[in-house]
């Protein structure tokens, strides 16, 4: 019993993390393990649709075909979906996950110095061509002890989620290498543009040993301009194991208010910023 004891307190404090922010806990990081199973499972189930419907009439048949497209089309736009592949949705322990889309940019020296004024860490999720026209920038969030994502070379957002398979494989493959050659260090995590996902997203994520992420806390803030009810609707969610969903560079400009009250509800609630990191 003693032993058992003993483990848990350590299972619990690597999952609680140290005072640099970064939160040990490799179970968090799962690239996809069968990336094609969906393909066998969707040839089986429409059988079965064509099987019921032959039996049955078509009736019955019809409408569980329509639904059966219908399931399939939600996989691919609910980003939470596991339909097709692993997303990591929320944490482990005590710590919030603040990550922030779309950069480099404008806005990226200025969220840097309001994390730093707030001791705070996140992710940024970074477009590969936008990270290729700014280094230095990329650079310097690595420098300031922020981990790096890949956010798709080129960041299609009206057309990720119809993306064929050698195009979605350039766009995850190339911001891999995109962002690897300005930092020396491959990304890890990966998060879909508009976190759409559809069946081709994961054999180029088990390649590169991407995760996918995922978010439970959003304001919208790439679309909305009210502050306040950006900042609103994220501290509903802030809780222990949030992953909080940001962005910067946002035409309306106030992506780095956004963050700062962010950042200002997490220190009124006594919540901490970590890091996953899968190396444990």
């Amino acid at each position: 019993m003693q032993a058992r004891r003993g483990h848990g307190r350590r299972r619990n404090g690597a999952l609680r993390g140290g005072a640099d922010g970064i939160m040990r806990a490799m179970s968090v990081h799962r690239p996809p393990r069968r990336p094609q199973l969906w393909l066998p499972l969707l040839i089986a189930s429409q059988l079965l649709i064509v099987l019921v419907g032959w039996r049955f009439g078509w009736a019955i048949g019809l409408p569980l075909l329509l639904a059966s497209h219908a399931l399939c089309l939600w996989g691919v736009l609910a980003p939470a979906s596991r339909l097709y592949g692993p997303v990591l949705t929320q944490l482990p322990g005590e710590g919030v996950w603040l990550t922030i889309d779309d950069g480099p940019s404008d806005d990226t020296r200025a969220l840097l110095d309001l994390l730093d004024a707030h001791d705070a860490k996140a992710t940024f999720f970074l477009v590969g061509e936008r990270a290729a026209a700014r280094p230095a920038l990329v650079r310097e969030i690595a420098a300031r002890g922020h981990g790096i994502g890949n956010h798709s070379q080129t960041h299609p957002q009206a057309m990720f989620w119809a993306l064929g398979p050698a195009r979605m494989r350039c766009e995850i493959l190339d911001g891999q290498r995109t962002l690897a050659g300005i930092t020396g260090r491959a990304p890890v995590w990966f998060r879909s543009v508009v976190g759409h996902t559809n069946p081709f997203v994961h054999a180029p994520l088990r390649e590169a040993g991407l995760a996918r992420v995922g978010w439970n806390a959003r304001g919208f803030d790439a679309v909305k301009a009210d502050v306040d009810d950006v900042v609103a609707r994220i501290d509903a969610d802030l809780a222990p194991g949030a992953i909080v969903l940001l962005h910067e560079g946002a035409t309306h400009g106030g992506n780095p208010a956004m963050v700062a009250g962010v950042l200002a509800r997490l220190r009124a609630k006594g919540l901490r910023t970590v890091l996953p990191d899968p190396a444990g």
